[in-house]
């Protein structure tokens, strides 16, 4: 007579604690809450980059293994097409001329395009670079 009011007092238990905490007994992947995938490109393919100043200020970028610091007025919108996938880890580095800190948000509108939305932010020091790996991982330094 006890085993079976045993059984149904914890069966009733376990019941009620999975009706009032629902996110304590309920497993879930890691695609329910993970957020976005990272961009990755594939290794060697041609990458346009799309570089957009959204900040009030003149921004200033520049790709160190080749070229002079380019400037951005605010609003303007710069493609650069010589990016190659099969160069060992591109990077290109950006700042604000008054010294002003840096968001920048990366997405990939398309098959072989690169936006880097530059935008004006409070943390401080803020984002400094673009880094393309030669695996096609994309990092925001």
């Amino acid at each position: 007579m006890f085993k079976p009011l045993s059984f149904a007092l914890v069966a009733a238990t376990v019941l009620v604690a999975s009706i009032n905490n629902p996110s304590a007994t309920l497993a879930r992947t890691c695609a329910s809450k993970c957020g976005s995938h990272p961009i990755q490109f594939t290794p060697g393919q041609h990458i346009r980059v799309e570089v957009i100043n959204s900040t009030p200020n003149i921004i200033k970028i520049q790709k160190p293994s080749g070229t002079d610091a380019m400037t951005l007025s605010p609003g303007q919108k710069l493609s650069l097409e010589q990016i190659e996938g099969t160069e060992p880890n591109t990077s290109l580095i950006f700042w604000s001329e008054k010294g002003l800190s840096l968001q920048a948000i990366v997405s990939k509108p398309n098959f072989g395009t690169l936006r880097l939305e530059l935008r004006p932010t409070w943390r401080s020091p803020g984002d400094r670079s673009l880094y393309i790996m030669d695996d096609g991982r994309i990092n925001v330094f």
